[in-house]
């Protein structure tokens, strides 16, 4: 496997639980032989696309994953911060030609559900080194 370069935005948001997913994506990035070469953090999940477009700007970045936790509130702010985050994240991998793998969860998710989904920050980490592999072979 190559020895990828990727990028991490992540919210510190509920932290709580964006850090264990954190300590996921590098685990695995270790495991793949893979590199975070910068770790941007950001307020909360709808400023993650501006680091993402950021990140995906250098020329030592091959791939972005993104890592945040949208917990249910009392409103319906929760369904449109990943929308908007989600729109924008995926925009900008099509504009930039480099994958951008979403390990933002929710909405409409509790504390205790965010908690049993911090193994995304592992997943992310897999998505992003397959789209560079496959992307390799088109």
């Amino acid at each position: 496997m190559k020895a990828y370069k990727l990028g991490m935005v992540a919210s510190e948001f509920n932290y709580d639980v964006t850090s264990m997913m954190m300590e996921r994506a590098r685990a695995e990035a270790e495991f793949l032989g893979v590199e975070i070469v910068k770790t941007v953090m950001v307020p909360g999940v709808y400023e993650i696309p501006l680091a993402v477009k950021a990140l995906l700007e250098r020329t030592d970045v091959d791939a972005v994953i993104t890592i945040g936790a949208v917990i249910k509130g009392q409103t319906k702010h929760d369904e449109v911060v990943v929308a908007q985050a989600s729109r924008l994240v995926a925009d900008l991998q099509l504009e930039f030609g480099k994958p951008v793998a979403f390990g933002i969860t929710g909405p409409d998710m509790t504390q205790l559900q965010a908690m049993e989904r911090i193994e995304k920050g592992r997943d992310v980490v897999d998505a992003a080194v397959k789209m560079l592999e496959r992307l390799e072979k088109v």
